[in-house]
Order: C-alpha cells, then structure tokens, then sequence
C-alpha cells in the first residue's frame, strides 16, 4: 500500500467529537486551539441545516470553543453549492430554516412555491403540515427532490425529535419519490469541504464519532479516518461494521500532539 502524506488539513464532526450536551468534550479547547496555531487548514462539519455558521460560531463560542464562523461546514451549505453546480441560478421551495434559506440566497438561488426547480427538505423546529403536503404537490408536479441530511432523529432536552430522514421518508411514501441527501453519509459532504479549504484527500484526516456516517462519508472520500469514543459509539459496537477507521482513540484530547506531528 502506499504511505500516506502527513496530515495537513482536518475536518471534524461537532456534536460528539467537539461539545457533548451542549459542553465540551474535555480537551476540545486545547485541540482547537492547537489547530488554529498550527497555521493547518479544517473545518467543523454539521449534518444540522438550521443555523448558519455565523450562528454556530456564537453557540461554540458559548461552549467554551473558539471557533470562526469560516470554520464551519453545514449540510446546508453543501447543498446550496451543490444545487449552484447543478442548475445555476436555480429556484427552490425550501423547508427549512434561516441556515439553509441563507446559504441558498448567496447561492444565488430564488426560494418560491411557484414551479420551483427543487423542492428542498432541512431540518426546523417546527415542521409544518401544510408546507409539507405544499412539497408533496410540488413534487408530484416534477420538483426534484433534495433533502440535506438522512438524520431521522435529533435530540432536545425532552428526548428524540423527528429530523430530516424521518420527514423525508413520508415525503417519498406519499410521492414515490427518493430524495438526494447531500449530507453524511454522502462522501459530497467531504468533497465539499475539501474543495471549501483546497485540501487533498491523501493529506486529510476526518473526525468522527459515528461509524456510520462520520467514518463510512470519509473513508468513501479516501481521508484518514479517526473515530472518537467521546459521542454515540463504544469501542465493541466498531466490529459490527463490514469497514474499520484508520485510527480509534478516547477523544480529540488524544490528537492534540499529533496536530503538529501529522500523523
């Protein structure tokens, strides 16, 4: 096999590698900020479409995390540059909210329910029935279907909520119609973000505490694969999947030295 290049770029998950429950996962300050002094390109990558970069950052910042808003890379911006490239200057019926309408207005795109080019499903806080059978009806009319991410749940303080996937799947029961996610596990995502900072996948490591998004999105991109035990998976669930990361440790508190190191 060949040796692979030293890291010079990172992309990371945030919700389980970065913060946990709203708190940062001990050593995620330091990682950051060992990052930031490298002078070594990465992002911060959501599936979450509901807020924009600029919103995030503030939240992060909140959590003890001192990241900037050019830093983050959301499923929402990957299919606002994916659409661009598709049908430029294209329109859309969006549901969704501010972080997925914004990315497509600098896209370029026009948001309306009049004959739209795609109709394009995010995630909201309050997903709405009649925008919902609006989509539906829109689609039946030839609307291409997009959704941001194939997540069927997200978390509240209350339990599980109904995201993206779980809308979209009603969406094609009632229509017949697949959506295209864009976001993990899609190695687009990935690709996105490399375009996003010039980076090279032979020189990339990816961050992640899930296997079957995180690590499966990035070993389809051919990156360095390194799965964090800080969010959903336990090291005996890792030999349940037919691939394996490049790398297994506790936390990002464990990469801190390898920043410079590249690995």
């Amino acid at each position: 096999m060949n040796e692979r290049k030293p890291i010079e770029c990172w992309l990371s998950d945030m919700d389980g590698v970065l913060v946990h429950e709203g708190h940062p996962v001990p050593g995620a300050d330091e990682f950051v900020r060992r990052l930031r002094e490298s002078g070594k390109r990465f992002l911060v990558l959501t599936n979450n479409s509901i807020y924009t970069p600029r919103d995030l950052a503030v939240r992060l910042r909140a959590a003890g995390l001192d990241i900037p808003a050019e830093s983050i890379w959301t499923s929402a911006l990957a299919t606002a540059k994916f659409l661009a490239g598709q049908r430029p200057g294209g329109s859309a019926y969006v549901i969704g909210e501010a972080g997925l309408t914004t990315a497509l207005h600098e896209a370029g795109y026009v948001l309306t329910d009049i004959e739209p080019d795609y109709v394009v499903l995010g995630e909201t806080r309050t997903y709405s029935f009649t925008q919902i059978t609006r989509a539906i009806r829109l689609i039946e009319g030839g609307a291409r279907f997009i959704a941001t991410n194939p997540d069927p749940v997200g978390p509240s303080t209350e339990g599980s909520l109904p995201a993206c996937g779980a809308v979209a799947a009603m969406i094609t029961k009632a229509t017949g119609v697949e959506p295209y996610f864009v976001g993990k596990p899609n190695p687009m995502m990935m690709r996105s973000a490399l375009r996003a900072i010039d980076g090279h996948s032979e020189s990339t490591a990816m961050i992640g505490d899930r296997m079957d998004t995180d690590i499966v999105s990035g070993m389809e991109a051919g990156l360095h694969t390194i799965l964090v035990l800080s969010g959903v998976m336990a090291k005996d669930q890792i030999d349940r999947y037919p691939f394996r990361p490049s790398q297994v440790v506790d936390s990002v508190a464990d990469l801190i030295d390898l920043v410079d190191d590249g690995i």
